[in-house]
């Protein structure tokens, strides 16, 4: 079989400033004709490192997987990156089938899992991962967009203290908290992702999304996370990886944590993705599931004191000011429109220097 395969184990290692800089936020929007496109890598090594977290999601996995290979990526070889499947145990696992098809830039890992948190299961990739930086997946349900290898490499070439984020989506018309409320599920998921030709194109997956709500204020306003995040390995391994700590089902808040770490870590340059974007497939995930709503809120409560607890404080969404790079599918435009109405709509006067690069449309059926 291609994707190695490795048995069980036990636990791993361990509005003021942005409103003024909407648009020259968008300092360096790569397009072919101003950079090459990323190099193979011959050096043995990969460059980039994913870790995707899976249990409980076989279907969901699958696409994702998918999403990540170099057949559906543009601009990207295999030698360019891997990705470890890290899964923990349940009883809906990947199919041993799937699992042998995988490709050779993949391999997958099994574990048996005691506490409800994939933090153990993230440090354990990042730890026998070999690329230079590590994009962190917490959550294997979220399908990725074709040109996310390309310019996750693209971002980490303009410093070496970049961290390359990509916005988040939720498939269907409302997040999937709220759409749950409605009876919206797996069924109706799964239809939405079958009415598109996502294998083909999936840039079109952005035309049956809206934005996740840890994006709710749009692409110039500050998010709360990222579920793909991309770190030089000097920086993971300054923070420590993620805090055990949090231990609570579906890791609480450790995602936004790392989040908020790595992009107030000194001197980061933050790189936002524009043009790709994650997509959750409705899965019963922790948060986005179809617990009772009271059941989901008292979770929910839990993490934020265990945040609380564990930083001193209540969460807060970094600050930045992030590099916007990539193509801009016209898929996306809806979404640059729907970001900037509020700012250009604010009664507060706006002021832009002149952006040092020009915005412009690329279809992503070309």
């Amino acid at each position: 079989m291609d994707g190695k395969f490795v048995g069980l184990q036990e636990n791993g290692v361990p509005l003021d400033r942005v409103e003024t800089c909407m648009l020259t936020q968008i300092r360096k929007l790569i397009t072919s004709r101003e950079s090459p496109e990323p190099r193979s890598n011959t050096g043995g090594a990969p460059l980039v490192s994913f870790v995707v977290i899976v249990y409980d999601m076989p279907q969901q996995a699958e696409n994702t997987l998918h999403s990540l290979s170099a057949k559906f990526q543009r601009g990207a070889s295999e030698a360019d990156y891997e990705v470890i499947v890290v899964e923990n145990e349940s009883a809906n696992n990947l199919s041993p089938a799937f699992i042998a098809g995988l490709p050779k830039n993949f391999s997958y890992h099994l574990r048996a899992e005691r506490e409800p948190t994939p933090v153990h299961a993230i440090n354990h990739g990042v730890g026998i991962s070999l690329g230079q930086y590590v994009c962190v997946m917490i959550d294997g349900a979220r399908m990725v967009t074709p040109g996310l290898v390309k310019n996750i490499l693209r971002g980490h070439r303009i410093d070496d203290r970049a961290v390359v984020t990509v916005p988040g989506y939720h498939i269907g018309e409302q997040v999937q908290q709220e759409a749950v409320e409605d009876g919206y599920g797996k069924e109706q998921d799964q239809a939405l992702i079958a009415s598109i030709d996502w294998r083909n194109n999936g840039y079109e997956l952005f035309d049956i999304a809206c934005f996740s709500g840890s994006c709710d204020d749009g692409f110039f306003r500050p998010c709360s996370e990222s579920n793909c995040i991309s770190v030089p390995r000097a920086i993971w391994a300054s923070l420590g990886g993620l805090d055990t700590r949090f231990n609570l089902r579906g890791g609480g808040l450790v995602n936004l944590d790392l989040y908020r770490r790595v992009l107030e870590y000194p001197r980061v340059v933050h790189v936002s993705l524009l043009g790709e974007g994650t997509f959750h497939q409705f899965h019963d995930g922790v948060t986005t599931g179809g617990e009772e709503r009271e059941v989901r809120d008292a979770l929910i409560g839990e993490m934020n004191l265990q945040y609380e607890a564990i930083r001193g404080q209540d969460y807060q969404r970094p600050q930045t000011t992030p590099v916007f790079l990539g193509e801009i599918p016209l898929q996306v435009l809806t979404f640059v429109h729907a970001s900037a109405e509020p700012l250009l709509g604010s009664k507060r006067p706006v002021t832009y220097p002149p952006p040092i690069s020009i915005l412009s449309a690329k279809s992503a059926k070309s």
